[in-house]
Formats: structure tokens, C-alpha cells, sequence
């Protein structure tokens, strides 16, 4: 467990007018490669990260690599190396930071997990770039790097004055940060000073501390999750060729093998006596939203925190959320589906997961240019999303609306990678070499205005009587 995570600053000054880094987001459900950018600026290493491009590696993640994996693996770093200048190519740093799909099968079969590092460690220390580190990162770290990425991207950390030295905002307040992946979801935001506990870390950023909550619940991630819906449905069913789905839209089915359910550390306690793994099983929508939010209500559990003060589900302690968050990724993602992204009400999301929820098939494929996979289960993401939002992290009517569903920030992608990055890069210092200011610019450009003022009226004066003087 992290207790302390200290950030220093160790990169050199370059001659060079831009640096680039590299991260490869090794998630439960496909790989993605970000290439970001920053000025080497002379005067200190705090320039400002964007990012240049990204690809999407077709296929699983890693965790089920196979020949096409590679072979699509290969074809993305093949165009990220494009964007990169030949003369920097030894100086790129790589990295890749396996998450919640590797974390699972590490518990399911180390020896395998740890082969399939190897081997794309050997591929990554191949390539022209300067090989940094490929592990998996822990659900905590995980966490962490969101916030990092979204505060860092929001400005809250430091930006420019007008006299283009770095400050510290003033009075700027941190936002937190909600990631849902396929495998897990993490939550994480700045608790008061006084809040302890294994699940809060001391972060130590351009000379300020912050005492950040970050939890990340593993077999929560959209995808798993679903199993875990799914699963439910089949142990309560006696005819495992037509399971009625209400999270499903009517007038859709789908036919599954039992070991696409079963077949994962998060639903193996839910293996029924007859599980047979190529067994079938189908499915039948019902565009049901009350069963619906019923169902899904079931896989969360509330119980253990009944009686508990501030615990957010499976006797999880979680100081109350405040503030301002950043809910990114799946949550994005479902917010998008239901055209509530951005911020707005609870009821306003309530009413629009209503509605989609109440479609049958025909209407939805007439209505939205989403694939099958993903749109015969946005209803379920909405009630999932809703679930975990309201029920578990106490999200409600008068704070919803601090709620922002975003994709990006300025065109760069809202993701951990970037946020571990900079940590692994030591492009965050823990000690600030910066022009800090006790009153905000547009208080010192106001007093200096009218020290300018009086400067010029005093210096008048001063002519006139000098003339009067001597005239």
C-alpha cells in the first residue's frame, strides 16, 4: 500500500524545442498508445503536456494477446514512431502500464501474466526508443495518476502568469477524478487534511501538499460488472435457453457460451453446480428500467456498510465527496449514449436513462450508430453508472450537477497515462522552483496599474512645480 508518494524533479534541461514521451494504457479491453509532447524549456521542467496523437491497438488487451494482437500492436507503434523526429527517437522515453485486465489474471495465473510481460518488454526494448518500464500498475496508482492527469490538464497544479513565469493558481481548488475502465473503477479526489486511512496517500506537488482518497475496486469495470449482472440472472434461472434480460432492449436476444460468464476471477463465486463451459445460454431483452436498476442494485454490496459513516460499498471507507469531479472513460462514454455529457442534473439523467431504457431494438439501431456489443448494453451502463454513483459514492440532487462527463481537455484525452507519465518521467517536482505570489495576477496587475498611476501624476506634479519654479 503507497503511503507517500513523493515527486521530484530530475530531467535535465534539453537544447531541444520539443520532447516526447510515450505510454502505452495496457487496459482489460484493448491497448492504447499516446504520444505527448512538451517544450524543453531551459528556465525550469514544467512545460506543458499535450498530446500529439493516439492509437487504438485493434484486438484484446493484453491479457489475451495472440498473433493478430502483435501483429496490430506492431502496426500502431509502427505510425506513433512516424511522429516522432528520427533524431529523438533515442531520447523518447516508452512506457506501458498494465491495469485491471493483467491485475486479474496475475491472480488467476501469475506465471502466465508474467510471460506476457516479458515478451512485450523484449518488443518495447526492440523498438528505436529509450525503454523506461512496463509493469502493472496497482488499482491505487491507478487512481492516483487520473487525478493527476485531470488536474494537471485543468490547470490546478500551475499555469503562466502574464509575465510568462510559472505560479501556483491562486485559491485554485483540485478536482476529482472517476474512471471506469473494463475491469475496474477508480475514484479519487482531495480529502480534508485530518482524513486517514489506507486508501489515503500524501502527494507532494510544486511545493503543496495534498492529502488525495483514491480507491479502485476490482471487477467493478463495465465489462466485468456485466458478467457479474449476467451471472446473477443465470443462477436465478432454471432454463438457461431463454433467460429474460430486462437491462437487454425487447425484441433482442443474444446467445453466449457459459464460459464467456464464468470464466473470470470476478463471477467464479457465482459458478452454478450444472456449469458446463461450453454450455449455451441465451439471453432475451425485456426493456425493463425498474427490474432493470434492480438487478444491477444486486451485484453492489451495500450491506456491508450499513451502519458505517461515510463507506461507499463492500465496507469501503470514503470521506464525503465535495467538490467539483471529472468522470471520464466508461462514464463518458454512457453519458454520451444517453446525450447527458457534460454536467446536468440527477433528474435529468434519470430521465434520459428512462427513456433509453424504454426503447425497444428496432428504435435503438434506427436511432444510434453504435455498435451491437456496445449498444444492446448502454441501458445496463446507465443503471450501472447511476448505481455506483448515487448508491455507492453518495452523489444526489445537490450535487450531481459538480459532476462534469468529459472525453478531453484541450484536445488531449482524460486518462491515467498521462498522469504516469509525468510521475515516471519526474516532470512533476515535489518542490517548486517557481514565482509564487501572495495575491492573484489580476490583483497585483490592478495595484500595479495604479502604482503607475500615481507614479506618472507624482512625476507631473513634479515637472509643474519645477517649472513654476523656475519660471
Amino acid at each position: 500500500i503507497i503511503q507517500k508518494f513523493i515527486i521530484v524533479s530530475l530531467l535535465p534541461p534539453s537544447p531541444l524545442s520539443v520532447q516526447y514521451g510515450i505510454v502505452l494504457d495496457a487496459g482489460s479491453s484493448r491497448t492504447t498508445v499516446y504520444l505527448y509532447q512538451w517544450p524543453a524549456e531551459k528556465e525550469n521542467n514544467t512545460g506543458v503536456v499535450s498530446q500529439t496523437t493516439k492509437c487504438l491497438v485493434k484486438g484484446p488487451g493484453i491479457s489475451e494477446m495472440n498473433d493478430d494482437s502483435w501483429k496490430y500492436l506492431k502496426t500502431c507503434m509502427d505510425d506513433i514512431t512516424k511522429h516522432v523526429p528520427p533524431s529523438q527517437h533515442s531520447s523518447t522515453p516508452i512506457f506501458l502500464g498494465a491495469t485491471a485486465g493483467m491485475r486479474l489474471l496475475h491472480i488467476k495465473n501469475e506465471e502466465a501474466s508474467n510471460t506476457i510481460l516479458q515478451d512485450i518488454q523484449k518488443y518495447l526494448r526492440s523498438l528505436p526508443f529509450n525503454f523506461q518500464n512496463a509493469s502493472i500498475i496497482s488499482g491505487q496508482e491507478e487512481g492516483l495518476y487520473g487525478w493527476i492527469t485531470v488536474n494537471y490538464l485543468m490547470g490546478n497544479f500551475l499555469e503562466k502568469n502574464m509575465w510568462n513565469a510559472w505560479v501556483h493558481p491562486h485559491g485554485a481548488k483540485t478536482v476529482g477524478s472517476l474512471d471506469l475502465g473494463g475491469a475496474s473503477t477508480q475514484i479519487a479526489f482531495t480529502a480534508p487534511d485530518d482524513a486517514t486511512g489506507e486508501d489515503l496517500i500524501r502527494v507532494s506537488l510544486y511545493g503543496y501538499e495534498y492529502n488525495v482518497y483514491t480507491h479502485s475496486f476490482l471487477c467493478y469495470g463495465k465489462n466485468e460488472a456485466e458478467k457479474k449482472v449476467l451471472a446473477e440472472l443465470v443462477k436465478r434461472s432454471t432454463d438457461w435457453s431463454r433467460v429474460n434480460h430486462p437491462c437487454y432492449p425487447a425484441d433482442y436476444s443474444i446467445t453466449m457460451a457459459a464460459s464467456e460468464i464464468f470464466d473470470s476471477e470476478c463471477t467464479k463465486k457465482s459458478t452454478p453446480a450444472s456449469y458446463s463451459p461450453a454450455k449455451n445460454i441465451t439471453f432475451f431483452g425485456g426493456s425493463d428500467p425498474v427490474r432493470c436498476k434492480d438487478l444491477v442494485k444486486r451485484i453492489f454490496d451495500f450491506k456491508s456498510c450499513q451502519g458505517k459513516e461515510n463507506c461507499s460499498f463492500e465496507g469501503v471507507y470514503q470521506p464525503p465527496v465535495s467538490g467539483e469531479f471529472m468522470a471520464y472513460a466508461g462514464f463518458y462514454y454512457t453519458a454520451w449514449a444517453l446525450d447527458v455529457k457534460g454536467s446536468n442534473t440527477l433528474k435529468q439523467f434519470n430521465t434520459a436513462m428512462l427513456s433509453f431504457c424504454s426503447k425497444p431494438w428496432a428504435t435503438l439501431k434506427k436511432n444510434y450508430e453504435i455498435t451491437e456489443k456496445h449498444l444492446k448494453s448502454y441501458c445496463y451502463s446507465a443503471n450501472y453508472v447511476h448505481t455506483i454513483l448515487a448508491d455507492g459514492y453518495k452523489f444526489n440532487d445537490d450535487n450531481w450537477e459538480n459532476l462534469n462527463f468529459q472525453k478531453e481537455v484541450n484536445q488531449t484525452s482524460i486518462a491515467w497515462s498521462l498522469g504516469y507519465m509525468l510521475a515516471q518521467s519526474n516532470m512533476i517536482p515535489a518542490e517548486a522552483k517557481l514565482l509564487k505570489l501572495p495575491i492573484p495576477n489580476s490583483a497585483f496587475a490592478g495595484l500595479l496599474f495604479v502604482f503607475s498611476a500615481l507614479t506618472i501624476i507624482t512625476l507631473m506634479f513634479l515637472i509643474i512645480t519645477l517649472v513654476r519654479f523656475c519660471f
